[in-house]
């Protein structure tokens, strides 16, 4: 997976924005204004921080070296991902399915049925 696969991944998710509001360094992902994802436009290698049930961020630490506490974010609920090849493009794409269905589990029920509209 590179920046461009990531972002199409993300892009492609029901309401999802991209946003720069960090800067132009910065590439944020978002769903109904609630982050899911965010990377930094020059990480090499790749990685990104993903929301994530802290029992699960718990097991996936311990589990995966490319799998830390997130970046400047919340550490009990945020992963940060390193993309090094040690971990497939499928498991991947879960945790990023993951943190958006974490987040969009959390919005109202009016705005979750806007969504599906």
């Amino acid at each position: 997976m590179n920046i461009e696969t990531l972002r199409a991944y993300c892009l492609a998710k029901p309401a999802v924005e991209e946003t720069l509001p960090f800067g132009p360094d910065t590439l944020v992902f978002k769903v109904a204004g609630k982050v899911f994802l965010l990377t930094g436009l020059d990480s090499d290698p790749l990685s990104f921080n993903v929301k994530c049930n802290p029992d699960l961020a718990e097991e996936l630490r311990e589990r995966y070296e490319a799998v830390k506490p997130g970046y400047h974010m919340n550490k009990k609920h945020w992963n940060t991902i390193t993309v090094d090849g040690t971990v497939s493009s499928k498991l991947i794409k879960e945790w990023i399915d993951h943190s958006y269905d974490l987040v969009v589990d959390s919005l109202p029920a009016k705005v979750k049925a806007e969504l599906k509209k």
